[in-house]
């Protein structure tokens, strides 16, 4: 892979995390687009380390969220932080169950099936505008809720289904706070990919090589920085019901991923 390339692949990465128009999905366009040829192991290697990256910005970001949380555990007792807790680990479980039994199924998926991509880009657009005509509330996130949105963000795995958008609108829809929806969302991937990278270098899957190091550190760098924009964006998007637009874009490049993979 080219440096610019995993420049802009990481950049690619870095936005779409966090907007709710599918970061994999646009990865596997942007790969299609830029002709990338990677065999399935290196192409997934390069969108776990993006992954990582913006798992580092959305810590950055909530890093006051976190070291209250964790101030909160280690005194041992129930509270909000053990409860907040709690939902995150139920929120997990549909994502980790697909992860265990469907893994290879999954990875196959990620070989520029753009049809798909177009297909899935569509259903994202549905699920954002159903989001943004819900009222707001001061609900919190029950448990319960976490395990829905859990769900909503295992079929998220899918390219072409935001995660963000998925999981943003789901609990939206359950009659969650929108800003507390946007902020279990951010907080509950975090896990989830640290867990992935931890089993995946356990197991050896993820190999490092002299030649691949330079775009997979520049597409690293691009993906956290642009990740802390997003991140930042999105929540402030969310606060001011602006999902819809993001539906609209979700739409059109789901109609042109559609077309391009009839035609290619």
């Amino acid at each position: 892979m080219e440096t610019i390339d995993a420049i802009i692949l990481g950049v690619i990465q870095g936005l779409t995390e966090f907007l709710p128009v599918s970061s994999s999905g646009h990865l596997e366009l942007g790969k299609a687009i830029l002709g990338d040829e990677s065999v399935p192991e290196e192409s997934l290697l390069f969108t776990v380390v993006l992954h990582f990256a913006t798992a580092l910005s959305t810590i950055v970001i909530f890093r006051k969220d976190i070291f209250q949380i964790i101030k909160g555990l280690l005194q041992f007792k129930k509270n909000d932080e053990t409860m907040f807790s709690l939902r995150i680990i139920v929120s997990m479980i549909p994502a980790v169950l697909v992860g265990l039994f469907f893994e290879e199924q999954l990875e196959q998926l990620f070989g520029g099936n753009i049809l798909l991509v177009g297909f899935m880009l569509i259903i994202t657009a549905i699920l954002l505008w159903l989001a943004d005509k819900a009222k707001d509330t001061n609900k919190i996130v029950t448990t319960s809720n976490a395990f829905v949105i859990g769900i909503a963000q295992a079929i998220a795995m899918l390219p072409g289904i935001s995660r963000s958008g998925a999981t943003i609108s789901t609990s939206v829809l359950l009659g969650n706070d929108k800003t507390k929806a946007a902020r279990f969302s951010f907080l509950m991937v975090i896990p989830l990919i640290f867990g992935k990278i931890g089993k995946d270098l356990l197991s050896g899957d993820l190999n490092f090589s002299a030649e691949n190091n330079t775009p997979l550190i520049l597409g690293f760098i691009a993906a956290f920085i642009s990740g802390l924009f997003a991140c930042t964006w999105m929540i402030s998007l969310v606060k001011k019901s602006k999902l819809s637009y993001f539906a609209l874009y979700c739409v059109i490049v789901g109609i042109v991923a559609i077309i391009f993979g009839f035609i290619k």
